[in-house]
């Protein structure tokens, strides 16, 4: 882990009273009886792996897919084409379309995405390495953010694991407390 995603794991950690992110967020889908879903690209699989980390989960997780590739994106998840044509699997269409597609084709309350440039290669001058979208679909509600980290590709990865499940965490505690 970079120190930088050790820093922010850290702080996130401390704005919760020293809890489990993944705990903070088990309980709420629980207690409000919501479905999740994910769909990840550059994270691989990491936001998965920490909701899985609450005991109890699988009464609210549906899957996880890795979609790292455009055609597993328009396949699995339903992105389109031309989505991917025009703004690139690294934007916020993408990242919305993701989650949306995540929730429709699993028929969950919540899609979650990730997609992003990790590095160390494959960035450029309008998308350089550390960019990372993130979606949330949360009863049909689709957004997004963008994200610009910094760090080794674990620590990028890392990072933006965290903020979305952080991002996620506030949804919840401010539409469904």
């Amino acid at each position: 882990m970079s120190d930088k995603a050790f820093k922010d794991e850290k702080e996130n950690i401390n704005e919760m009273n020293s809890a489990n992110i993944e705990d903070i967020i088990g309980e709420l889908l629980i207690k409000n009886k919501l479905t999740i879903s994910t769909a990840e690209s550059c994270t691989g699989g990491m936001v998965a792996a920490r909701l899985i980390n609450y005991p109890g989960i699988s009464q609210v997780f549906m899957e996880g897919a890795v979609t790292y590739s455009n055609e597993a994106k328009m396949n699995r998840l339903g992105v389109s084409r031309k989505t991917l044509e025009n703004f690139g699997a690294v934007s916020p269409e993408t990242a919305g379309e993701m989650a949306w597609g995540i929730a429709k084709t699993s028929r969950t309350d919540i899609g979650i995405s990730t997609t992003g440039i990790a590095g160390p290669g494959g960035g450029t001058h309008k998308k350089p390495v550390g960019l990372v979208y993130i979606g949330l679909c949360i009863k049909g509600r689709v957004m997004t953010q963008e994200l610009r980290l910094d760090g080794d590709r674990q620590g990028i990865r890392i990072s933006a694991t965290i903020k979305l499940l952080n991002w996620l965490r506030e949804e919840l505690v401010n539409s469904f407390k």
